[in-house]
């Protein structure tokens, strides 16, 4: 036998190659639906976990195991590679490959990450609990809607990895230089066609593309805040803005919503005494209230932030889940106010897909210039790659499709959850008529209620958290797609029981 190259048999150690020798023909699996790489990747990796091929054994010479799996040489290397690649397997330089001693806590890293404990309900304990990735029957508080609802396909393949597919295919070399500071123009002007739906007027050099919204508030917030400076918030409001917002210094107050809008009593209060320089509210679809403004409340807004020399950042990210029929127009603050006082941010993450990470600021095109400036200063440019996968989804026509879909799945859930309530005696800030999300009094501290959800495998979002002061509160936020299971209605009556249920109904905060 030749020596410099031996046999799978003679190259492993003994124990490991008994194994090698009664699985190696099953590497390969005529009919399995996955390429001879990602088989031969599988096997040897399946034995590695079994304790079948221990630490220190050393794998077959590459010519060897093409033969014995009857695969070309091109096939192993590739195969090897990922393996090394996944911490499986190291390359000694002359001596071949070699089963590489695997570290259970390196392993374990995000699990152990995940399952780390928080000492209250707050809002590092939702993020952390979020990121467990349990099934979305039992996140009836997820911000986002389940993977099922979007991994659809139009017309003949799931609509992301469709267009991965066919990038990869033919804008290979785009990917290996730096996008545009300003974003993918193509994009950008996709972008301007639907913001023209909304009666929002916009050119490409108007628009800046972001790593999602959460980006677009940090430039914003960058270019205009300096600490010890004043936010207007809406109260509940998003509650990521609030650690935001802190870290820079700045004072965060909120303002009442109403299921008309802003209490505009209360925000021309505040902008009269305490000279905010911006107010960040949602007109459409408001998380987590579900409420949209009225006109005549928006005009107001508009009247008092002129008065006032306030600069408005409209956070619209839910807007593609709005109907916008006759019947219900959705007001957008930047179209009523032409870009002018209003800076307005949208994104794809919980329409397409929140590992996108594709948001866009839009306003005026001289702050659009200086935003672009402090966008490079802090990360040059966004991933081109996210930009082009959107714009080929909104090019293609597919995503007008998508979006009914995911509004016809919403409305066919919304009414049986909202009699759910009705019939558990839970009153709601008001009826939602679109959207995700639907604001709910308990009628007890919601955070105690939340952790004992919690101890029956249920993520809840407690109003506390959409509170810039985090105080208690009786409101819940749940979410229609992920909350018309029977049994987290159980759950909830459980938790509820054990904290006394009160019936009367609390207020907004």
């Amino acid at each position: 036998m030749d020596r410099s190259d031996p046999s799978p048999l003679r190259a492993v150690s003994a124990p490991a190659a008994t194994s090698l020798q009664r699985t190696a023909s099953t590497l390969i699996v005529p009919g399995a639906g996955t390429t001879l790489v990602e088989q031969i990747v599988s096997g040897l990796c399946r034995q590695i976990d079994q304790g079948l091929m221990r630490a220190g054994t050393r794998l077959p010479s590459i010519r060897a195991l093409a033969a014995s799996e009857s695969v070309s040489r091109f096939t192993v290397v590739e195969a090897y590679d990922r393996l090394v690649a996944r911490g499986y397997v190291e390359s000694r330089r002359g001596s071949g490959f070699f089963v590489r001693t695997r570290h259970p806590l390196a392993q374990s890293a995000d699990a152990s990450w995940a399952e780390a404990p928080s000492s209250q309900v707050d809002v590092v304990w939702l993020l952390r609990n979020m990121f467990k990735r349990m099934p979305p029957n039992q996140m009836p508080g997820a911000g986002v809607l389940p993977p099922d609802w979007l991994n659809i396909r139009w017309p003949d393949a799931a609509l992301i990895a469709a267009s991965v597919r066919a990038l990869g295919r033919h804008s290979g070399a785009a990917f290996l230089d730096y996008g545009h500071p300003q974003g993918y123009l193509p994009l950008r002007e996709q972008l301007r066609a639907r913001l023209a739906e909304l009666q929002i007027a916009v050119r490409p050099e108007g628009l800046l593309t972001t790593s999602g919204v959460t980006q677009g508030l940090d430039i914003v917030a960058q270019h205009f805040l300096k600490a010890g400076d004043t936010v207007l918030v809406d109260e509940p409001s998003w509650f990521l803005l609030f650690g935001r917002f802190a870290s820079l210094g700045v004072r965060v107050v909120g303002v009442p919503r109403t299921p008309d809008g802003p209490d505009l009593e209360r925000l021309e209060a505040l902008m009269t005494g305490i000279k905010p320089r911006l107010f960040i509210t949602t007109a459409v679809l408001h998380n987590p209230t579900g409420t949209s403004m009225t006109s005549a409340c928006a005009y107001q807004v508009l009247r008092l932030a002129e008065r006032h020399d306030v600069m408005i950042v409209e956070d619209d990210v839910y807007s593609d889940l709005y109907p916008g029929s006759a019947s219900m127009p959705g007001i957008r603050l930047a179209a009523l106010d032409g870009l002018n006082r209003v800076i307005y941010l949208g994104g794809f993450s919980k329409t397409l897909a929140a590992n996108l990470r594709v948001g866009f600021i839009a306003g005026s095109e001289a702050l659009i210039t200086r935003l672009t400036d402090l966008k490079m200063l802090l990360q040059l440019t966004c991933s081109e790659l996210g930009e082009r996968v959107v714009w080929r989804v909104l090019s293609e026509g597919h995503y007008r499709r998508h979006l009914q879909r995911l509004r016809q799945r919403l409305e066919q859930n919304r009414e049986p959850v909202l009699r759910q309530f009705e019939a558990m005696g839970l009153p709601t800030f008001a009826e939602p008529t679109a959207g995700m999300y639907v604001w709910v009094n308990l009628g007890v501290d919601a955070s105690a209620v939340a952790g004992q959800m919690m101890q029956d495998g249920y993520l809840s979002a407690p109003g506390s958290l959409f509170l810039p002061d985090q105080r208690a509160s009786t409101w819940m936020r749940f979410n229609l797609a992920t909350s018309h299971d029977p049994a987290m209605f159980a759950a909830l009556a459980r938790a509820l029981a054990k904290q006394g249920l009160a019936s009367q109904p609390g207020q907004a905060g």
